[in-house]
């Protein structure tokens, strides 16, 4: 392990970027906004950043729904469940809104940019809808709903990062925060409406995300989540000198920023996870050893049909050279689907004979979920039964618990180093934190704080939690 330390004062001179910060202090608020967020990590970091845009404006927001003038929903559209959830949360707000016919309910994010004007104009149970690249113009959306009968924006920009915007972090535990590093996604995966919903990829430039990550270590945030849809294609052009900044490159400038500030990041695609990356994570302590790493599938039949563009070989080397270069005791979780177009007992069986080659720590699981407009929607039949689906997804959660178990079980003994985050939910008289390798610990209280680093023994554990006691090493 390399030496942290600290930048320099005139290394840090050079990550001030202009900013824009809610105005807290604004005379007279434009009406209260109650935010839901569904879905992704994208979709609620995104949320923060939408309200520093509406508080910037005059707005303020409320966390209790009755006391609101609009109430919006960021959505998620990867699959049908999440998409009948929201429609029926939509439905329960008429109730409100005929209690109070000036309230506005508004759709943001995903579903918003899918379905654009058919909430508005067929169902009819929307005011506003604005896509993903469309949120800096809800001030402008919202005013014309004081005129208008509806207002929509779902504009995909192909420059837009929102890096200029001072985030307002929501529901925050003061110790973890998310950081968005890039937007879009230029993977074509077959089964994915996200390149649709959320357009092309761009990486947000390299200052303001340094100057984001060190603001929220001097406000005391001990915790940064790098966010992307693919992070490791992250890629910006230093225009000061034209130097080609690397997803490697801004993990060590992030790790740099303080060693007491920790650095996750999701998610990782398995074409373009290089080893450079994997020696950048093994040189600095404060970068957590915890990837995800999303497979889909074992079968290079199915991986094929999902274009995936890698292979079951190709995935397996990933993983050897993740355990080879960070070692045995590195996290790494999964996306599986289960009951894709076509999919065989064979190719079902090859999916979890890749999950006893990796023993993923933790993974989520689906079973396939057709969604209009996709290459697969297009070009593939659905024709697998629910029945089957839910077999095959009954399998694979199975083996992630037993797997799960074997890879908590392996810490029993050891001595984790554990970010303190907060109170157990079934215990005021524990706290909990995640170690390095995103596993979830509880231990009993001491004197230590929330944002405090402790040093835990592990003691017991479950399939989902290690348990412990605090040690002086």
């Amino acid at each position: 392990m390399q030496e942290l330390k600290t930048l320099s004062k005139e290394e840090l001179e050079g990550l001030d970027v202009p900013r824009i910060s809610p105005s807290y202090l604004a005379e007279q608020s434009k009406g209260k906004v109650y935010i839901e967020s569904y879905g992704c990590q994208m979709n609620f970091a995104d949320s923060e950043v939408v309200t520093s845009i509406l508080m910037t404006n005059g707005y303020s927001t409320t966390d209790n729904i009755k006391d609101a003038d609009t109430i919006l929903l960021n959505t998620c559209a990867i699959r049908e469940n999440a998409e009948t959830k929201i429609r029926h949360r939509l439905r329960g707000f008429h109730a409100l809104k005929s209690k109070n016919p000036l309230l506005n309910i508004g759709i943001l994010g995903c579903m918003a940019e899918r379905l654009k004007t058919k909430l508005i104009e067929e169902e009819k149970i929307v005011d506003l809808v604005a896509g993903p690249d469309a949120y800096r113009d809800l001030p402008n959306l919202l005013e014309q709903l004081s005129t208008e009968d509806k207002a929509i924006n779902v504009f995909l920009s192909r420059e837009e990062t929102y890096g200029d915007i001072e985030p307002v972090r929501l529901h925050s535990n003061g110790v973890t925060a998310f950081v968005s590093i890039m937007r879009g996604c230029d993977n074509m995966c077959t089964f994915c409406v996200v390149p649709y919903t959320r357009g092309r990829e761009r990486s947000r430039d390299l200052a303001s995300i340094l100057s984001e990550c060190q603001t929220l270590f001097e406000q005391g945030y001990r915790e940064v989540s790098l966010l992307g849809q693919n992070v490791d294609s992250y890629k910006f052009e230093d225009p000061t000198n034209g130097q080609i900044i690397s997803f490697a490159n801004l993990l060590e400038k992030v790790a740099l920023i303080h060693p007491d500030l920790r650095v996750r990041f999701s998610t990782s695609h398995p074409k373009d996870i290089t080893d450079e990356v994997l020696h950048t994570m093994a040189k600095y302590e404060n970068i957590c050893k915890n990837i995800h790493l999303p497979a889909q599938s074992g079968s290079n039949r199915i991986l094929d049909l999902m274009n995936r563009t890698y292979t079951r070989e190709w995935y397996i080397d990933r993983i050897n050279a993740i355990r080879s270069i960070l070692g045995e005791s590195c996290g790494i979780s999964h996306d599986m689907i289960a009951g894709f177009c076509t999919e065989t007992e064979e190719d079902q069986s090859e999916t979890l004979s890749l999950m006893d080659y990796v023993q993923y720590d933790f993974g989520y699981m689906f079973s396939y979920s057709e969604r209009p407009g996709t290459p697969a929607a297009k070009k593939y039949v659905d024709d697998i039964s629910e029945e089957v689906k839910k077999r095959r997804l009954a399998e694979i959660i199975e083996k992630q618990r037993f797997h799960s178990g074997i890879r908590n079980h392996m810490l029993i003994g050891t001595i984790q180093k554990v970010l303190v985050e907060g109170d157990s939910k079934k215990s005021d008289l524990h706290h909990y934190g995640k170690c390095d390798s995103g596993k979830v610990v509880v231990f009993q209280k001491q004197k230590e704080q929330k944002g405090e680093y402790v040093f835990v023994k592990i003691t017991q554990c479950t399939t989902g939690t290690l348990l412990g006691e605090i040690t002086n090493i």
